[in-house]
């Protein structure tokens, strides 16, 4: 079980990073073209601000699995650098159920706000606003695969960096 899941996560996270760095990448570049459109052809583009907002949303959690991955969240670091044997234990565990029931929250929440929006639409696009809500379910999902194989196989990049 734990090593399925450590592969699920390794494809998830890979995948995950790689969105995120693309998503990074186009809003640059939509980013450039709005300048360019609108201070240099005097022609604002109507849609690449909007797009680059969504966008943005996609890319960050996307983000939040990687950074839950890899440990590298503010959580009660100071509780872990302090405990040792069965208290430290005690207390990632309940960072992890924390961590899980708040993404759990955000999963229930998210699917709800995303079936409520679906026939709403972008002001500059002919596209379901729903595709930008979407980010926040999928990403929480996402985000749960991570917090669970960090527990069974903690990295705590930013623990160690710290001491």
């Amino acid at each position: 079980m734990k090593t399925v899941l450590l592969a699920l996560d390794r494809g998830v996270s890979g995948l995950a990073m790689t969105l995120a760095c693309a998503l990074l990448a186009v809003i640059a570049c939509l980013g450039m073209w709005q300048v360019v459109t609108r201070f240099v052809l005097s022609q604002p583009s109507t849609w690449t601000e909007e797009s680059m907002r969504r966008l943005l949303i996609w890319m960050v959690m996307l983000g939040v699995v990687v950074a839950f991955r890899r440990g590298a969240l503010v959580s009660v670091d100071l509780m872990l650098r302090l405990s040792r044997g069965a208290w430290r234990t005690t207390v990632r565990t309940l960072i992890t159920v924390v961590s899980l029931a708040f993404l759990a929250v955000i999963v229930w929440f998210g699917v709800d706000l995303v079936w409520r929006v679906r026939f709403q639409t972008f002001a500059s696009l002919e596209l379901s606003i729903s595709w930008a809500y979407a980010a926040l379910p999928v990403g929480a999902a996402l985000a749960m695969v991570a917090v669970l194989a960090h527990h069974f196989d903690p990295l705590d990049e930013e623990l160690e960096a710290a001491q």
